[in-house]
């Protein structure tokens, strides 16, 4: 598999050394470009054809939402992941509409940022956490989708709004049954190893560290 092209559209220089630098650990991306405002964003997202565009909100010139809106409509294929600090109602859900395919928030640690960027690219969408909840509490005042782009996250009954697989949503509502981990590989057929791992990517996704908080999330926000 091709490596994913990256494409960082961020105003602060310290933000984006930092950012550079956790891409470049990771092997199987390539940071293909900077931009330090969002019509310089717009204007190398068409010039390079990077598969996601990490997208920051407060830029100069025009914001980040206005930008992902322009980056869609010409290029409706390329993945923009918003990476900003902006946890408001209105900017996440503007950002949606817009077009973006997920949404993660700039204190996200290195392992999530790669997640994010690989779920995103893979069609699949990411949500921080906290993100999460503002997107399905509007969902259930409309009791309908928000015109969120596409992907494979169904934003109609809150699941797989982490990127998580069919296989870790399976697995997630045996957690959810109580379940050890070998009970988990007997009732999925897996080794008690790849049941871990499944486990573990679950824990990861979902930003928590214990299984009963992969549970409560779970259960409050009607992933199973």
């Amino acid at each position: 598999m091709a490596n994913v092209k990256v494409l960082i559209v961020e105003d602060h220089l310290m933000v984006r050394m930092g950012l550079s630098l956790v891409l470049e650990k990771i092997g199987d991306i390539d940071l293909i470009g900077e931009a330090e405002d969002g019509l310089e964003g717009v204007e190398k997202t068409r010039a390079l054809l990077p598969d996601v565009v990490l997208m920051d909100i407060g830029l100069p010139t025009i914001d980040g939402i206005e930008a992902t809106k322009r980056i869609k409509e010409t290029n409706p294929e390329i993945k923009v992941l918003m990476f900003t600090s902006r946890d408001s109602e209105d900017d996440v859900l503007s950002a949606f509409e817009a077009g973006a395919n997920g949404y993660i928030m700039k204190g996200a640690n290195a392992e999530q940022t790669e997640r994010a960027i690989k779920s995103v690219s893979e069609g699949s969408g990411w949500l921080d956490p906290q993100i999460a909840r503002i997107v399905l509490s509007n969902i259930q005042r409309s009791n309908k989708p928000t015109g969120v782009a596409t992907g494979e996250i169904n934003y109609k009954d809150g699941k797989n709004l982490y990127g998580l697989t069919e296989r870790e949503m399976e697995i997630l509502s045996l957690m959810v049954e109580g379940l050890s981990n070998p009970q988990i590989a007997d009732r999925c057929f897996i080794s008690k190893s790849t049941a871990k791992a499944h486990v573990h990517s679950i824990l990861q996704k979902l930003c928590v560290t214990k299984r009963t908080k992969a549970v409560n999330i779970a259960m409050t926000q009607g992933l199973v």
